[in-house]
């Protein structure tokens, strides 16, 4: 950059330097740094989980092949060892167990029963096991054992399960003796105020003793005069005939009913 003056100055014949300026150093966006980072990442991972083309494994040699029962477990030799004899505490080592081709003793033989022939016959015979209880409770089937879901009915197994509470049986029974006390009370006051029932013999002694007062107003009736001319004979037969009537009314009375109660009052 040049130095200006003005147009009339002498400073201007002379040469003069030119001036360089500094710019400041280039703005870089940092997330522009992360999204390098990050497609050297992809880069280096990019082959680590291929599933296409021909995998890079070793080639097995044709003199390797797969022999027979060669994948399965093979059981650990078993080194039969002499038991060394030695005194511990005192005591001495136990024998070895005997082979298996000694013969036991016949105390000790084992018994004559097939296991296997048993085992097959009970399972057999034996009845299949019943299926768990199970319940649906939702639209999609979702299943759930039934006993403890509280489904199940348990009440009923208890043993006072359809008896009646002892309160109530007690109130019952309350209620039971305040009846019969009631009933009693009422059966006596009924039989202090109940009519009498006329025995046959009472009876036939009340209608005989109605027909002998009969007979006598008849007899009396009987002899009246037969001319009523004054008011006192007239007045005299017509209450003989009075009672008469009401005596024959009692003695028709009795005669149509053989039961008769009499009150007490």
């Amino acid at each position: 950059m040049w130095k200006t003056y003005p147009p009339a100055s002498i400073y201007n014949l002379l040469p003069q330097e030119e001036l360089k300026t500094e710019k400041p150093p280039r703005h870089v966006n940092i997330f522009l740094f992360f999204k390098e980072q990050v497609k050297q990442e992809a880069q280096l991972n990019k082959g680590t989980n291929k599933t296409m083309g021909p995998p890079k494994v070793e080639v097995p040699s044709p003199k390797r092949f797969l022999l027979k029962h060669s994948n399965e477990p093979k059981l650990a030799e078993h080194v039969t060892e002499k038991p060394a004899t030695y005194v511990a505490c005192g005591k001495q080592r136990k024998p070895p167990v005997p082979p298996k081709s000694d013969n036991p003793l016949r105390s000790i033989q084992r018994s004559s029963k097939d296991f296997i022939k048993s085992n097959a016959i009970e399972t057999i015979t034996a009845m299949p096991k019943k299926p768990q209880p199970i319940c649906a409770d939702t639209r999609n089937g979702d299943k759930k054992p039934l006993e403890p879901s509280g489904l199940v009915p348990k009440y009923v197994k208890k043993k006072d399960y359809g008896q009646m509470p002892g309160y109530l049986q007690q109130r019952k029974e309350e209620v039971r003796r305040a009846q019969e006390e009631y009933e009693s009370y009422v059966k006596e006051h009924l039989q202090q105020r109940a009519m009498k029932q006329l025995s046959e013999e009472e009876r036939q002694t009340i209608l005989q003793g109605l027909k002998e007062n009969w007979g006598e107003l008849h007899h009396q009736f009987q002899g009246l005069s037969v001319i009523t001319d004054t008011l006192p004979k007239r007045l005299r037969k017509e209450r003989l005939e009075l009672e008469m009537k009401q005596l024959e009314k009692d003695i028709e009375l009795i005669e149509r009913h053989k039961t008769i109660y009499v009150a007490n009052n």
